[in-house]
């Protein structure tokens, strides 16, 4: 029987136990039954999201878009469910959010497949559209983007404070009060719309609930190294991914 393997930190592996093939099976395997616990209780966790109550969307949200302006009814599309992305762009920004850009990358390649899958998907930042244009045609993306900067859009949901509010030194994110880092913050949320036409707000995460659409930190965390970044530290080693090659430009962190 083989003792313990100590802790290790994500970067230093010397010393590493080493062992014979049928150590590391029996290992594995004691690793496994853990695995199963995590995919069974993932999945009761996804049940008891679907479970949730729901709250009727009365108010008439505006969005400039591609198309013109459009209502948050007609961001579904031919869709009965609309997952909204709340990408931190901020009127003036220069460029998007490191955390959302990086995150945003994975989110375009299930597009087409949430969208033949009665899911439309759409981001939402503050700033201007040809703000947001010019952004998106940077990094190459193709997923619809619209503006919610004429709206309450963000502030009702969760992800945009009134300078009052950060003045105050604390407003209300992620279902707590915290010191806020600015004006915006990221978050994903997820309405339905039924026959009649009516529009329910089922479900919104913030913080480091968008780390579910992040394919690549699941690969990672099955490498030696893991992640190798401190706790919300994402910008120690992610860059855009235009800027691998050069000198990345210091960004908020806003993803912790």
């Amino acid at each position: 029987m083989t003792s313990p393997t100590p802790a290790l930190t994500s970067t230093d592996l010397v010393g590493h136990a080493v062992v014979s093939r049928d150590e590391w099976i029996a290992a594995r395997k004691r690793h496994l039954v853990h695995e199963k616990e995590l995919t069974r209780m993932r999945d009761r966790l996804a049940e008891e999201r679907r479970a949730l109550p729901w709250v009727k969307v009365d108010k008439l949200y505006v969005f400039d878009t591609d198309d013109g302006q459009r209502t948050l009814a007609d961001l579904f599309g031919i869709n009965s469910q609309l997952l909204v992305y709340h990408f931190m762009l901020a009127p003036g920004d220069e460029q998007g959010c490191l955390g959302c850009s990086f995150l945003t990358d994975h989110i375009e390649g299930a597009v087409p497949h949430l969208e033949h899958h009665d899911v439309s998907v759409v981001l939402a930042s503050r700033a201007s559209l040809a703000e947001i244009h010019r952004y998106r045609d940077h990094m190459g993306w193709d997923v619809e983007w619209v503006s919610s900067g004429g709206s309450d859009f963000n502030y009702d949901f969760g992800v945009s404070f009134t300078p009052e509010q950060v003045a105050s030194g604390q407003v209300t994110y992620n279902y707590k009060a915290i010191t806020p880092w600015g004006e915006d913050a990221h978050g994903t949320s997820i309405f339905y719309k039924d026959a009649q036409g009516d529009i329910f707000h089922t479900y919104s995460t913030y913080g480091r609930g968008g780390e579910a659409f992040v394919g690549a930190y699941a690969l990672l965390d099955m490498t030696p190294k893991g992640r190798a970044e401190g706790p919300g530290k994402m910008g120690e080693w992610v860059k855009r991914h235009d800027e691998y090659e050069g000198v990345a430009t210091p960004a908020h962190d806003c993803c912790g």
